[in-house]
């Protein structure tokens, strides 16, 4: 019974659903009717338990999606990577709120959690990593998919910034976002996450193109990953100097923020996307 369900797309499924069960429930409860009167909550014990339970089996369905039933290697396309990077950041955001303020972010990561936990079985790629077995392409793709769920985060939080700031200037901020920490203090916690993910975009950029040999078998191509990557580096390196040397910060910064996150995502889950989803092919 149990191998019939890990093969079966029942996990995928449960996965979404448990996602989409705790978003309704907090619809319900956080963002609307009369709840909209009331000051923010944070995550209950249960609440927790249960977003845990929807990251446990969200891996399991990662697991058994990146590895291939025999032989050695991994597979890692379009799909899964979307699905690694969602999990990632609802992970890190459950960790996150432990310590910070980022309730709201329920509302944007959940339902895109759920449509991404959905994806590796819906768009199954055929694209083998046969290098999977080398401890540097190992520690060049968890560093790579930290960076990438780090960004991912950073965007969801620029995007509930953007929202809850275009409110203030209409005077139109309901007791929901008036709950949230002041502007000032999700900024600082945007730009944390920036600098961390930026620091580990430029380990994987420098593992990339040291140790192209070993992990790729080739040296590394100047093709459109790559230029996207670099392109995206460069963006977020402009964001913080920008910061640093000239204060930016407001709709300025929140701009570079998405444009950046633009630009990594084409780097690599668009370039996949292209290949397995439009050309229909795997490698």
């Amino acid at each position: 019974m149990l191998p019939i369900l890990l093969q079966s797309p029942a996990l995928h499924v449960l996965a979404a659903l448990l996602y989409l069960g705790l978003a309704v429930h907090f619809w319900r409860t956080r963002w609307r009717g009369a709840v909209l009167d009331q000051p923010v909550k944070g995550l209950v014990g249960w609440e927790r338990a249960w977003l845990a339970a929807a990251l446990a089996v969200h891996g399991v369905t990662l697991a058994l999606a990146l590895l291939p039933a025999a032989g050695p290697g991994m597979r890692f396309g379009f799909a899964v990577a979307l699905s690694m990077i969602t999990w990632l950041a609802v992970a890190l955001y459950w960790i996150e709120s432990l310590y910070a303020r980022m309730e709201s972010l329920q509302m944007l990561g959940l339902p895109l959690a759920a449509a991404c936990a959905l994806l590796p079985w819906l768009l199954p790629g055929q694209h083998l990593v046969a290098n999977a077995e080398s401890p540097v392409f190992r520690l060049h793709f968890l560093v790579a998919m930290l960076s990438y769920s780090l960004f991912t985060l950073a965007a969801l939080h620029a995007v509930l910034m953007a929202v809850a700031e275009k409110r203030l200037h209409r005077g139109r901020m309901t007791p929901l976002f008036a709950g949230l920490p002041p502007l000032l203090t999700m900024e600082s916690l945007l730009f944390r996450l920036i600098h961390i993910a930026f620091v580990l975009l430029t380990l994987t950029l420098a593992s990339g193109v040291l140790f192209s040999e070993q992990i790729f078998g080739k040296a590394l191509p100047l093709n459109h990953k790559t230029v996207f990557a670099l392109l995206s580096w460069a963006i977020f390196a402009a964001l913080l100097y920008g910061r640093h040397r000239y204060g930016w910060r407001g709709r300025k910064a929140l701009r570079w923020t998405l444009s950046g996150f633009v630009a990594l995502l084409l780097a690599y889950v668009g370039s996949r996307f292209v290949l397995e989803v439009l050309l229909d092919r795997s490698s």
